[in-house]
Order: structure tokens, then C-alpha cells, then sequence
């Protein structure tokens, strides 16, 4: 439905909830000032008690539908909410989905008639749009509003996309810095600790962070605020030293000028997963930052980089995320890319190409002392490993996570669980096996991928076609940007300067050369270690028993998205291993024969089949648009994207963290050992899932109108891609689809900078060519 009609007099009706429910509601909004609200001169209160009794409003001659004059509903928040919830919300949730057994119809007085007349509204989506309205409109503080019907009925794809865009974003920002100490510093995996109070650990050489911290908690004595400067080195020792008094880490500051014209410290902001997620992630940070690139939020993606600049620079590395437990781990390695993307959109800014090269002298920084470093460097190969320095526990994990692998141990020195801890912890009892238990446990966490069973026991001693991945993408990525903007010369700085790395010496040249040779080397020895030809695959490499592991993995991809694959093995990608991943909602993690029969003994772990999820997802999309394979891509997409848009509409607005994509009615149920993120919300769902959010803005620019459309009305995958053009609109019509409208350049897809390629061909970039001239390779047959 076309909402020009509100336009013109000044109405959107679907606004952002501060445009919609706050002060613009009720205060004048149109060129000519018009109001909001029904009532001209009050808060409305409701319909005439009798045909007597008069208020001052407007009435229209007639209450039918019109698209000059479309729907508005006259509603008392409260009194609609309750009588809403009572009759269709009967399993006492405050969500109303597909499984609640009400009678899917609510009356609502027509605002046209002043209450008087009254309109069905009707199933489960609409319903549960209400009482999602209803809640948001509490949060303002609005007793009494006119609700517009196309709000209730708006096509999901295009509620879900604003949603993202204007509101889920916003509730997933953070910042670090006095104004929000106390909210931020509150971690629920530190309250069993011995000493939960609010810390905040600064680093070494940020004294201005330092006295600012200090000065807050002199300033607010009732935050018990602890503030804890960090050692200059800081090794897998100290970490576990206060790992009894866990803080948050310090993030980038920026200066400015309060209201009253004095200068104060104010964090850069950054936005976290969701759930129970709430610090700065490191991949998770990639992933969300695509889709803020999409969603126009070039500066938030900006500070994110920043943020990891910082912690490069203060922590050495890119953290898990910036809690003092994981000062000792990294993430899967994203930056260069992640800088890239940024950089193209703000590039007309002044400070643009200092941005750049920061983030650039970070990257590099990080690939020589964290990646190219013992122990995570496996010099037999020349590749490198998820392999963290730690020390016992992870004292993150819930209490009883590792009491079925500490029991043992546990009787055997005749301790209790709670007692082998502290003597294990504090070397009082040495278990080498434990000791190898844990190495690999604390390798898995830093892969991103915990759990699965394709890395468990054995993660630390991996080479792994993921990681390796990146690193080759870091390397081409480098040699271009030094080539390309830094006149073939970049010069380390005393900031980035590492003694004992001769790369890293103050004053050290880094040249494209050098990276273009790293980059190839690296390519050579992951054909020669990863790629299995006869199976048409890259497997992760076992750097001790020196053998392929053949676990089948989605995360083969990821060569694809690197252009690391020659066009050869990109043609085998997709005709051997794409059909052993794509499900009936987009790729699976892993194949249900790597994973095997599951068991008493053997429990659903969430990265292995039947699991998806949207790193996998995009990153599979980008590979193979790059090679050319974009019809694959947007089937892929539209998978994804309509079992979120399926779960959406069918269960209250619902995004989560994961999604079993076997599933065709509830792919949102996840019974693997952390449940599922996204799902705990009470009236409506205010934040979605950072990467999930993402990979539905970017899934829906790989698809076109028809496809979008079709998403729109839920139909499912098979029935999509096997109707015929002829029958394209009948099935349409079935399902309910909005008209068809004119294709627009909102259609384009993001990842393709020249013409399209066409299927089964690769693209070839020499990461030199400055005129980006592009060479097409057809794969030998």
C-alpha cells in the first residue's frame, strides 16, 4: 500500500516509535502544524459516553476504508492491552504466536467515527503487532493514541527492515564512560564471584582514562566503583590472577565539550550482540558492522574499528570481548576488511585516510604478535591456529558447566568439585590431561565456533581453513591498501612498534610487496595442507598428527569470501560441498553425517547441524557473488531470510541469535547446550540479534522484487524457485503478496562493483591494478 497519501499531510505512519509515540505525537507535525493526536485541544479519552455527551474532535462524514483516508484506530492503551492479552495471549507469555489458542480477533473502535464503529483485526501477525504497539506506546507514557491499521498490517519484510533500521540498532548501542558506569560494568557471570562490585580495569599508558575513572568514582562513592590500572604486560598468568575479580575493560575515549563548555572524556560507542551478550564482541562486531554500513550508520561502524584500534594498541590484540577474563583471547580476524568497508563511506571525510591507515597499522600489529606468534603460529606448516595463552578454568562458563569433566578428578584426590577447582586453579594439583582438556576448550571459544564437535578435543592443534582464510585476506588486503593510498610505503610508527619483531621496529617500511608474497605463500600451503581434491573440499589440518581432519564444515566458504580459491576449486565448492550444507533455511554449520548420531553421550552441540547461522550465511553469499555464482547466492539468501521472516511473523516479532534451519515451523527452537539468544522479551522484542539483524538487511539487497515479494508473504523456498514465470503471480495471489511495483535501484547488490559476472566464472583481482580491471576466469570443467 502506498503511504504517499499520509505524506502529504504530514503522517508517516511508520515512523520511528520516538517520531510515532513521543512529543511529535501530541504537539503539531505537518507543514501546517496539524496535531497527532485525534483531540485538537486534549488528550483524547476515549469515545462519548452516550450519544449526548459531545467531545471537540474532528469526525469524518463516513468510517470505510479509503487510500485517501486509510484506517486509524481511537485506543486506550491500557484497556485495549488488557483485554488483548486475556483473550489471545493464553499462555501468559505477553507474546501472542501461532501456539496460543485465542481467537484470533480483536474489535478496535475506527477513529472516523469517533469509537463508535468498530474493525476486526484479525490473526496472529496483526494481533501480535498490536500488542507490540500497545507496549511501545506504554514506554512514552501514552495513555490514550491513534494507531494507524497499516501499522498492524504492514508486510513483514518491510516492518522487520524498519525495525532493524530505526529502532533494533539503537537498543543494541553501548559506550563506556561516567554517564553509564553503572549500567555497563554490571556483568551477571561475575555476580558468583568473590568480589562482583563494579571494576573497570584502564590501561598502563592511558593516564587520562585513569584519572578520569578515578574521578567518577570519587564523584559517585555510592557505585562502589573499583578502578584498576593494568600492567603493561600483561600475560595468561595475570589474567587468571584476577580472574576472582573480574571488570570491564576500557574502551577508546574521544574529547569534547559538554553544555557548559567544559572539555570531558566521552566513550566511542559500539554495538553489542543482544541477549545476554552485552560487551564488545569481536566478529560479532564485523558482522553488525555490515549491516550498519547498509543502514546508513557509517560513523557507528567507524567508532567500532576505533574501539578495536584501541585495544590492539592497549591489550594487543582484538579481545573476545572487552571483559578482564578474556584478556588472554582473541576472535576470528576481521579487521582489515571491516576497516575497508568503512573507509569507502566516509572517504570524503578530512581525517578519512588517518583512519585508514590506523586501522591498517593495527591489523598489521596484530597479524605479526597474535597470529604469526608462538603459540598460535605453527612454524612445521607456516599456518597458524586458535590456540590463546590461560591458565585453568574459564570462569566465565556457568558454575556447573565442566562438573561431568571435573568429577573424575575431582574423586580422585578425594576433594569436592568445588574444592579440585581452587587446588587446580592454583596449581596445587597438576592434571596434564586437564591441562589438554582446556588448552583446546579455551582454542574453540576463540574460533568463535563453541561448541562443535568438529573442534572439540583438538581446536588448539588445528589449522584451520577459517582462520587461515582471514589471514590470506588480511595479507591481499594490506598489499593493496599500502599500494593503493600509501604510496607502496608504510612506515610503523613508535604507537605500533613492537621491540623483538623486526617487522615491527620503530621506523620499519612495510611495503605491498612483502605482503603480496606473504599472501601467496600463504595460499601455497593451504593448498598443499587443507585442499582435498578428491573430495572437492578444504578440511582443517591437525598440526600434531599431521593429517586432514574431513569434519565437513560451512566455514569452507570462507576461501570464497577470501578470493582465495583458485576458479577451479570454487567450481568443486559449489557443485560438491554447496548441497551438503543447504537446508530448507540456508546453510547448515556443519553435515549431519560429520556430526553423527547423537546420544545420552553425545548431546546437540549449537555450531553443528542442524544449526545456521548468520556469519555463515553472509559470508557464503559475498564468496560466492565474488566467483560469480550469484543465482546460488540469492537462493541462498531467500532461505535465510524467510525462515527469519517465517519465525517473525509467526512468533511475535521474534530475532535470535540462531536458528535450526531444518525446522519449517519453529526454526527459532534451539535445545543445544546455551539455549537460544533473542527470545526473552516481554510485549516486544526491542533489539533483535546484532548479527542476525544484519544479515537481513544485507540478505534482502541480493534479492529482487519478486523474491522480496515472496518473502514478504512467507512462501516457502521450493515453491519459490520451482514456480514458473506463468505461474509466478498465481502463486502470488495464493499467499496474499502486495502488488507488484517498479524495480528500483534499492535492488542493487552492495558486493558487486562492476558488471555481474555470470555464474561458474571467478573474478581475479590483482590487488596492484588501480584501474580495478577486472579479469574473468571460466574454472576448467
Amino acid at each position: 500500500m502506498s503511504s504517499n497519501c499520509w505524506k502529504e499531510e504530514g503522517h508517516d505512519p511508520f515512523s520511528a516509535p520516538h517520531i510515532y509515540y513521543g512529543h511529535s505525537h501530541t504537539s503539531g507535525g505537518g507543514r501546517q502544524g496539524r496535531q497527532r493526536t485525534y483531540s485538537q485541544t486534549h488528550e483524547y479519552d476515549g469515545p462519548p459516553r452516550n450519544k449526548f455527551d459531545h467531545r471537540p474532535v474532528r469526525r469524518a462524514s463516513v468510517d470505510t476504508f479509503s487510500h485517501h483516508r486509510p484506517r486509524q484506530f481511537i485506543i486506550n492503551v491500557q484497556d485495549t492491552m488488557d483485554r488483548l492479552v486475556s483473550t489471545e495471549d493464553t499462555d501468559g507469555n505477553y507474546q501472542i504466536t501461532i501456539e496460543d489458542g485465542g481467537p484470533k480477533v480483536l474489535s478496535l473502535g475506527t477513529a472516523n467515527s469517533g469509537g463508535y464503529n468498530r474493525h476486526d483485526i484479525r490473526g496472529t501477525y496483526a494481533l501480535a503487532n498490536l500488542l507490540q504497539e500497545l507496549t511501545i506506546a506504554q514506554d512514552y507514557g501514552r495513555r490514550h493514541i491513534i494507531l494507524d491499521e497499516a501499522r498492524l498490517t504492514e508486510n513483514p519484510v518491510a516492518r522487520l527492515h524498519r525495525l532493524i533500521k530505526t529502532s533494533f540498532w539503537d537498543g543494541l548501542t553501548r559506550r563506556i564512560d561516567g554517564s553509564v558506569i553503572e549500567i555497563v560494568t554490571k556483568d551477571p557471570k561475575a555476580e558468583r564471584m568473590p568480589d562482583p562490585r563494579p571494576r573497570i580495569y584502564v590501561p598502563k599508558k592511558a593516564p587520562e582514562q585513569l584519572a578520569y575513572y578515578q574521578k567518577v568514582a570519587k564523584e559517585y562513592p555510592d557505585l562502589n566503583l573499583d578502578v584498576v590500572q593494568l600492567p603493561e604486560v600483561i600475560d595468561a598468568a595475570f589474567t587468571k590472577s584476577i580472574n576472582d575479580r573480574p571488570g570491564l575493560l576500557a574502551l577508546a575515549m574521544e574529547k569534547c565539550v559538554d553544555e557548559n563548555g567544559k572539555e570531558e572524556l566521552r566513550g566511542w560507542p559500539f554495538v553489542v550482540p543482544g541477549g545476554r551478550f552485552n560487551e564488545l564482541y569481536g566478529w560479532d562486531s564485523y558482522m553488525i558492522s555490515l549491516g550498519l554500513l547498509q543502514d546508513g550508520r557509517a560513523e557507528l561502524a567507524k567508532s567500532m574499528v576505533i574501539n578495536f584500534c584501541f585495544e590492539i594498541e592497549h591489550y594487543g590484540k582484538i579481545l573476545n570481548a572487552n571483559r578482564s577474563y578474556y584478556l588472554s583471547r582473541s576472535q576470528p580476524p576481521f579487521l582489515t576488511d571491516m576497516a575497508i568497508r568503512v573507509f569507502n563511506k566516509i572517504k570524503h571525510e578530512s581525517n578519512a585516510l588517518d583512519f585508514l591507515r590506523t586501522s591498517i597499522l593495527a591489523a598489521i600489529k596484530e597479524y605479526y604478535t597474535v597470529w604469526m606468534a608462538k603459540p598460535r603460529y605453527d612454524p612445521a606448516t607456516g599456518l597458524s591456529r586458535y590456540r590463546p595463552d590461560g591458565l585453568g578454568i574459564p570462569p566465565e562458563t556457568e558454575p556447573s558447566h565442566f562438573d561431568s569433566t571435573l568429577r573424575p578428578y575431582a574423586e580422585k584426590h578425594a576433594m569436592s568439585i568445588d574444592e579440585f577447582i581452587v587446588a587446580y586453579n592454583d596449581g596445587v594439583v597438576k592434571e596434564p590431561a586437564l591441562d589438554e582438556y582446556f588448552l583446546h576448550d579455551r582454542a574453540v571459544r576463540e574460533s568463535g565456533h563453541d561448541t562443535t564437535y568438529r573442534l572439540e578435543g583438538v581446536c588448539a592443534n588445528l589449522a584451520t581453513i577459517d582462520l587461515n582464510s582471514l589471514l590470506y585476506k588480511y595479507e591481499t588486503d594490506i598489499a593493496r591498501l599500502i599500494h593503493e593510498y600509501f604510496g607502496d610505503r608504510l612506515v610503523i610508527p613508535p604507537e605500533f612498534s613492537v621491540p623483538g619483531i623486526q617487522e615491527l621496529e620503530k621506523g620499519a617500511v612495510a611495503t605491498s610487496a612483502s605482503w603480496d608474497r606473504r599472501a601467496r605463500r600463504r595460499k601455497l600451503l593451504i593448498n598443499k595442507y587443507l585442499w582435498n581434491e578428491p573430495k572437492g573440499m578444504y578440511f582443517d589440518y591437525d598440526t600434531v598428527k599431521k593429517q586432514q581432519i574431513t569434519y565437513e564444515s560451512a566455514t569452507v566458504f570462507w576461501a570464497m569470501w577470501a578470493g582465495l580459491a583458485s576458479p577451479h576449486q570454487a567450481s568443486r565448492l559449489v557443485k560438491v560441498a554447496l548441497p551438503k550444507f543447504e537446508e530448507l533455511g540456508g546453510l547448515a554449520s556443519g553435515t549431519e553425517c560429520s556430526r553423527g548420531p547423537l546420544g545420552l553421550d553425545k548431546p546437540t552441540r549449537q555450531w553443528d547441524y542442524p544449526y545456521g547461522w548468520a556469519p555463515q550465511q553472509m559470508l557464503a553469499w559475498v564468496g560466492l557473488e565474488r566467483y560469480g555464482y550469484h543465482d546460488d547466492a540469492k537462493q541462498l539468501a531467500y532461505r535465510w531470510l524467510f525462515m527469519i521472516t517465517k519465525a517473525f511473523v509467526d512468533y511475535h516479532g521474534v530475532v535470535v541469535e540462531k536458528y535450526d534451519v531444518t525446522r519449517p515451523t519453529d526454526p527459532h527452537r534451539v535445545d543445544a547446550e546455551y539455549g537460544n539468544q533473542g527470545l526473552d522479551f516481554r510485549g516486544v522484542a526491542r533489539e533483535g540479534f546484532g548479527w542476525v539483524n544484519a544479515s537481513f538487511q544485507i540478505g534482502l539487497t541480493l534479492l529482487g522484487s519478486h523474491a522480496k515479494r515472496a518473502l514478504g508473504a512467507c512462501i516457502p523456498p521450493e515453491a519459490f524457485f520451482n514456480a514458473t514465470l506463468a505461474d509466478m503471480e498465481l502463486l502470488m495471489d495464493e499467499f496474499g503478496a502486495s502488488p507488484p511495483v517498479s524495480p528500483s535501484n534499492t535492488d542493487e547488490n552492495p558486493f558487486n562493483d562492476g558488471a555481474l559476472l555470470t555464474p561458474a566464472t571467478a573474478v581475479l583481482q590483482d590487488p596492484f591494478n588501480k584501474l580495478n580491471i577486472v579479469d574473468v576466469v571460466t574454472p576448467a570443467a
